[in-house]
C-alpha cells in the first residue's frame, strides 16, 4: 500500500526517564510531550533517525502496561546504524543491559540489548551484500 507506515508505540513505567534514556542511548530527539493533570506522560513523540517512536506512561485503567509490569515483552526493536560498535557502546554507557555481544553475522554486525524499561533492541549494521540464501 502506498503511503502506509507503521510506528511503534511504547509504554514505559517512567516515560520521562525513558525519553532521557532514548535520547542518550540512541540519539532520539523529542518532538513533544503531553502531560495529564497529574504529570504523567499521556503521549510523547520522539524521532530516532527518520523513525517516529511514540511513548506514554502506564495507564492501568486502559490496559496500557509496560514490559516491567507485564514481566517481559514479546516485541523486539531493530535499529540499523552505520556503526554498530559505536551505537552498541553508547547504549551500554546509557544503561542498557547486554543480552548478546556484537557478532558478525551473514546479515550484518549485530547485538542484542535490553533497555532499562524492558524493551529488547537489536542494534545492527546491515551487510549490503546479504542474500537470504546466505543463511543456509
Amino acid at each position: 500500500m502506498m503511503g502506509t507506515n507503521v510506528t511503534a508505540y511504547l509504554c514505559a513505567r517512567g516515560a520521562a526517564e525513558a525519553i532521557a534514556f532514548y535520547t542518550k542511548a540512541f540519539g532520539a530527539v523529542e518532538r513533544y510531550r503531553w502531560l495529564d493533570p497529574s504529570g504523567r506522560i499521556g503521549h510523547a513523540e520522539l524521532t530516532v533517525g527518520e523513525t517516529l517512536l511514540m511513548l506514554s506512561d502506564e495507564w492501568e485503567s486502559l490496559g496500557v502496561l509496560s514490559p516491567k509490569t507485564l514481566g517481559g515483552c514479546s516485541v523486539s526493536l531493530v535499529m540499523s546504524v552505520p556503526d554498530a560498535d559505536a551505537a552498541f557502546q553508547r547504549a551500554l554507557d546509557a544503561g542498557a543491559t547486554l543480552e548478546r555481544p556484537l557478532e558478525d553475522e551473514p546479515y550484518g554486525r549485530s547485538d542484542w540489548l535490553t533497555d532499562p524499561f524492558g524493551y529488547r533492541w537489536n542494534v545492527m549494521t546491515p551487510n549490503p551484500s546479504f542474500k537470504p540464501e546466505d543463511l543456509g
